[in-house]
């Protein structure tokens, strides 16, 4: 009976957070992460919706992702020892859709976390005080990262400010991923360049743009198109945040432009 009990307590102790089995350190948490698996459910989304994700810059300590609907941001203890982690100050962006269930799901469970590990899967699980899973993360897959930029993408914010609607030429960039080169529209002057793309293990694919040249077109409101040749000149990497939109970010990991996959062929 003895034994039967202490084979019962060792396969608790496996599944737990508090196992010294497969301890990471911050390193193993780099990179992008969707999230599968909610105090112990599976997670479905909804057809043609992707998981909600989280990822880690752990350079920096910074956190993002995305709930079911909104963008996550925020920041973590890159001194923390390993197998430990607070994510309860996580903030995020606060559109509202049509259901809200899972988001509030995966924020108060995020706000949970304490500790972390790897299980025997390669997954990652996520786990409060009481050393249980909360989440369970499966690793992206960064091998078709860099494709997912080919094509047209609308520029719906730059530096964090949405781009108006309804401007005479609505501004997107558009990457032509075997040739990188690029083509575009400002939001007056077309433009056109060459970009450079490296994909990095574990992290997001490096983006840097050469020199990028557009019309001198003079326009009632040139103050958007400065904004966004600006952004793109300091532009280091990009993420996906979610399906259908990635962001491209300078070399703190600041978002300096968020784009929207566009169903439009090239002007």
């Amino acid at each position: 009976m003895k034994k039967v009990i202490v084979s019962l307590g060792m396969a608790v102790l496996l599944l737990s957070c508090g196992s010294v089995k497969n301890v990471m350190t911050l390193s193993d948490l780099e990179g992008e992460w969707n999230i599968i698996e909610l105090n112990g459910t599976a997670i479905v989304p909804a057809p043609e919706q992707p998981f909600p994700s989280i990822g880690f810059s752990t350079k920096d300590g910074r956190v993002y992702g995305n709930s079911g609907c909104n963008r996550l941001m925020g920041t973590i203890d890159i001194n923390a020892k390993p197998g430990k982690i607070d994510l309860g100050q996580l903030g995020s962006t606060r559109m509202m859709c049509p259901d809200m269930t899972l988001e509030r799901n995966v924020l108060s469970a995020l706000a949970q976390v304490k500790r972390y590990r790897k299980l025997d899967d390669g997954n990652l699980a996520l786990c409060g005080s009481s050393k249980r899973p909360i989440l369970v993360l499966q690793k992206k897959d960064a091998q078709a990262m860099p494709f997912v930029l080919n094509g047209r993408w609308e520029v719906e914010q730059v530096g964090g400010m949405s781009v108006p609607q309804g401007m005479e030429k609505q501004p997107f960039l558009e990457f032509n991923t075997s040739e990188k080169r690029l083509h575009g529209n400002a939001g007056c002057n077309i433009i056109n360049g060459a970009f450079e793309l490296e994909e990095v293990e574990g992290t997001n694919p490096k983006l840097t743009f050469g020199q990028v040249i557009s019309t001198m077109m003079a326009c009632p409101d040139m103050e958007v198109e400065s904004q966004i040749l600006q952004a793109l000149n300091s532009v280091k990497s990009f993420g996906i945040v979610e399906e259908g939109k990635i962001e491209l970010y300078n070399e703190a990991g600041t978002p300096v432009l968020l784009l929207k996959k566009s169903g439009e062929t090239s002007e």
